[in-house]
């Protein structure tokens, strides 16, 4: 009997199991337009399959492959269709697809440049590029991390690292206890991913100076605190249940006349700034300090790729700064400088590949279109007399209903159940709702026609 080493070294040169993966693939990709949003409840029955004692020997490769395409692929959520709404969850375009198949095979380690020359290079220019995208200063660096919750927790380590140097404090040394306070300001529909960046941080969620906020979740002008340059102001670039933008333009000149450190947290709201129809929604971004979004939302990369850009390096390598007798630091980007992994894989590439692919006028066409399909989505079921709560400026659009919210999360259920599309639910102002996301390039107008005819049919048969 071969050993295991021997097994490999055969299963590497003969290729037939990574035939048998991309045969599975492909069959899963030519189904995906067919496939019900949600699996189904046989499908998420059969998951059973996996559930098992670890066995003493291995089983054949081309069986445990087997097992995945037979019970895994049914059990998937089809994101990469065009009728799943139910999270801020993007589709991947297909070259961002076939890069990341690439580069898993490649599997490289981007901590540093003497890893991995290509990542580190690639890194590079996909930094520059998102900074004409932005339309941002030359100084903003970027990171390249697991998505915007990390991206948030690294900008705010930077803007603590920054206020604390300003008071002749070494935070790294001394950490908070006996350093000057350091004050939060945000709006009060915050998005989970801001507090919790707050409390891992040890700045502590009662700490947080709450600004109220409008009919739509914007941060309200006339409620809002003198700052100073102890403080860190927190603002919103797409709210996750209306979509809406914070006032950024006025409050970053308020902050900046002040020293103040401003983060914007844009997770699929930032690339808003990619669109020339949608551009005014973040004007004034530039001149804020920090900024976190995610490539796996409005910009259909694969996920695990989220970004932190960060107007001051010097302190965002300060707060992330990593130490080892046997790291070998080069002239080039070495990209642990810029994360709290000293290992990391090489996510950036399937970010490249998609600006590459996309261009600018793709980039601005992919970011409007959502919002069109959304535009669409809203206008079909205000004509069916639903009843829609918010302004959609972006890609997202609330359903309420006069009824309590068992009759709402009825019609959800009702929807989820029929195959036609998947929405969930948030609670807006007290009451349940349902929240619609569109994420994905790959929804098209007749998977609107769809999923609204589903409303209309949950309604009907709750009518009934």
């Amino acid at each position: 009997m071969p050993s295991i080493i021997e097994k490999m070294q055969s299963e590497l040169a003969l290729k037939e199991i990574f035939e048998q993966a991309t045969e599975y693939a492909f069959k899963y990709i030519n189904n995906i337009g067919d496939q019900d949003p949600f699996p189904s409840p046989k499908a998420i029955a059969q998951l059973s399959h996996f559930k098992e004692s670890l066995p003493t020997e291995g089983i054949e490769s081309t069986e445990i492959l087997e097992l995945l395409h037979t019970y895994g692929s049914p059990a998937t959520t089809a994101q990469t269709g065009g009728r799943y709404f139910g999270f801020v969850t993007g589709g991947a375009i297909p070259v961002a697809l076939a890069s990341k198949w690439l580069t898993d095979v490649w599997d490289q380690n981007s901590g540093l440049y003497l890893m991995s020359p290509v990542a580190s290079t690639i890194e590079a220019v996909t930094e520059t590029w998102l900074r004409e995208i932005f339309d941002l200063n030359q100084s903003v660096v970027a990171s390249f991390l697991s998505g915007t919750s990390m991206a948030i927790v690294c900008g705010l380590a930077a803007a603590r690292y920054r206020i604390f140097k300003r008071a002749n404090w070494n935070f790294n040394r001394k950490g908070h206890i006996g350093g000057p306070a350091i004050r939060i300001v945000a709006g009060d529909t915050a998005h989970g991913a801001v507090i919790k960046a707050v409390s891992l941080l040890g700045f502590g969620i009662d700490n947080i100076e709450w600004v109220d906020t409008d009919d739509q979740g914007r941060l309200m002008l006339d409620q809002f605190p003198k700052l100073d340059d102890t403080t860190i102001v927190l603002l919103q670039a797409g709210n996750v249940n209306t979509g809406s933008f914070d006032p950024i333009q006025e409050v970053c000149k308020r902050a900046n006349e002040v020293g103040a450190w401003v983060h914007i947290d844009g997770a699929f709201g930032l690339w808003a700034a990619a669109s020339s129809n949608l551009k005014h929604l973040t004007r004034g971004m530039e001149k804020a300090q920090s900024w976190s979004v995610d490539g796996h939302k409005t910009l259909n990369t694969p996920y695990d790729n989220g970004i932190l850009l960060c107007a001051d390096k010097e302190a965002l390598h300060g707060a992330l700064q990593s130490s080892g007798s046997y790291l070998a630091y080069s002239n080039q980007r070495d990209g642990m400088l810029y994360t709290p992994e000293m290992s990391k894989r090489a996510r950036a590439i399937e970010l490249w590949a998609t600006l590459k692919s996309l261009g600018k006028q793709g980039v601005d066409e992919l970011v409007t279109g959502l919002h069109m399909r959304a535009m669409q989505f809203a206008e079909q079921l205000r004509a069916s007399n639903f009843q829609i709560l918010n302004e959609v400026v972006f890609n997202q659009i609330l359903v309420g209903f006069e009824h309590n919210d068992n009759y709402t999360q009825k019609i959800v259920e009702h929807i989820q159940l029929s195959g036609d599309c998947w929405v969930g639910t948030s609670t807006w102002q007290g009451k349940l709702v349902i929240r619609i996301s569109i994420c994905s390039w790959a929804t098209t107008s007749d998977d609107v026609n769809r999923s609204v005819a589903a409303f209309v049919n949950a309604r009907d048969s709750l009518t009934a």
